[in-house]
């Protein structure tokens, strides 16, 4: 399977822009000289799980922008690695994929048509391609994501996933369970919630953490832009294949625009409280959207924490609409302005963000943080350092479900309630075949099932 993602440069306030180009990592221009810009020495002498010519070998499953820019960052660590399988849904993406990464990498990014699969299994064909110390990157539409996770465990590969992990409850307790199962074999587990390997965000949660601003108390978290992108149907592709092209598009594949694309600063808020959210309510709708997929296109989640403290979370891609995207902290004594969209993160005397009122910006180094991620993943194979970002990552995930949920059904949804739920966005998926017909199809009219509030059973 292969994904494309909504981009991550900032927002900016009165801006009619639509979402950005879909590659998220900026294929060749944001990667050249990462590791050689960090400003941080790793070391890599030792290598004990990656063979005795210290090579990993990785396997790409999801040739897509996205995981080209996976393959970028994984590839751009220090020490010897070798593209060495690639898989995906569609052909035309292995072969446009391999020509950009062999243009960056020359012979390393060379993978023989032996080891170029396509199709449902293709992911298996890969990763059983791999041996003890080398690297699966998952990285095809959330939905997929608990499948490809629990066999790569099982055959014994570390693993990098990209958010946002699952898209409902039951995938995420296949993910938990399989993130368990690594731990016991001393497998390696990253995932995509890069914002967490951000220096600058790192320094003003420990701030926050600090009490820099006093006790938390309020949290907004924005993604307010232009239109998720729609591509048409190609003539003479199946519906699942269209489906597929679009996930973004799709809540069986993406788990909804407030999941896979607000799940960062969703994460950032939670990690500034230190906490998961008890429950959730909410709203959305879809009032302008008109290209025919299953997106809500305006969604806005009021999470509470034990504390009775709350997270409001909005959501919101329109043309002509004020845009930011970000998070804004309150705490007793001051704000905060951080997060995804909002790199130059800063603290506030009071709630009026003017240069005046700054007590705090960080101003230290900022290496790239998709790059970053993969230096701190690989460094903790070549050197056997614990590493499994498993559980983290499934309550975020977790974390945008609920959300989900509440919208969807109108309800006031608890944490237990949610993660106690076995319903299954594509029951079976675990058995979809490529020619089979995906799991949600359009009417004779052309149009694909909305959750309705109040009547739709999301949990």
């Amino acid at each position: 399977m292969s994904t494309s993602s909504a981009g991550n440069r900032p927002f900016h306030k009165n801006s009619s822009a639509a979402v950005p180009n879909p590659s998220r990592r900026r294929f060749l221009a944001q990667s050249g000289g990462a590791v050689a810009g960090l400003g941080l020495s790793t070391v890599l002498s030792s290598r004990a799980y990656a063979g005795e010519d210290n090579t990993i070998k990785i396997a790409l499953v999801g040739c897509g922008s996205r995981g080209t820019g996976a393959a970028v960052d994984a590839m751009s660590t220090e020490g010897p690695t070798q593209l060495w399988a690639m898989a995906d849904v569609f052909p035309d993406h292995i072969a446009r994929c391999q020509k950009g990464l062999i243009k960056r990498f020359g012979k390393k990014a060379e993978v023989p048509p032996d080891r170029q699969f396509v199709g449902m299994d293709a992911f298996k064909k890969a990763i059983d391609t791999l041996g003890p110390g080398d690297v699966v990157l998952l990285v095809t539409p959330p939905a997929f994501r608990p499948i490809h996770l629990e066999y790569a465990v099982e055959r014994g590969v570390n693993v990098f996933m990209e958010k946002s992990f699952a898209v409902d409850a039951p995938g995420v307790h296949r993910v938990i369970k399989a993130g368990e199962a690594a731990e016991k074999k001393n497998l390696k587990v990253a995932g995509g919630l890069m914002c967490r390997h951000h220096l600058p965000l790192q320094a003003i949660i420990k701030e926050l953490h600090a009490g820099k601003i006093g006790e938390l108390v309020s949290s907004w978290v924005y993604r307010e832009h232009g239109p998720v992108p729609f591509k048409p149907r190609q003539p003479g592709m199946s519906e699942l294949a269209h489906q597929i092209n679009n996930y973004s598009c799709y809540t069986w594949l993406n788990g909804s625009f407030l999941l896979d694309w607000l799940i960062h600063n969703l994460d950032i808020g939670c990690w500034a409280k230190n906490a998961w959210p008890v429950a959730a309510q909410g709203m959305g709708g879809r009032q302008v959207r008109t290209e025919p997929d299953q997106l809500f296109d305006h969604y806005s989640v009021e999470y509470t924490f034990a504390d009775g403290t709350r997270l409001l979370a909005q959501g919101r891609h329109m043309t002509n609409c004020w845009q930011f995207f970000g998070n804004q902290i309150h705490g007793t004594n001051g704000s905060a302005i951080l997060g995804e969209g909002q790199w130059d993160t800063k603290l506030f005397k009071g709630y009026v963000q003017t240069p005046k009122h700054q007590i705090w910006h960080y101003d230290g180094p900022a290496p790239n943080r998709y790059q970053y991620e993969h230096v701190e993943f690989f460094d903790a194979i070549r050197n056997d350092k614990p590493y499994n970002e498993t559980q983290r990552c499934a309550m975020a995930a977790m974390t945008g479900i609920l959300g989900r949920m509440a919208v969807e059904s109108g309800k006031r949804v608890t944490w237990d309630q949610a993660m106690a739920s076995k319903f299954e966005l594509a029951p079976g998926l675990d058995h979809l075949a490529w020619t089979d017909a995906p799991p949600v199809v359009p009417d004779p009219d052309g149009n694909y099932p909305l959750a309705m509030p109040g009547m739709t059973k999301a949990f």
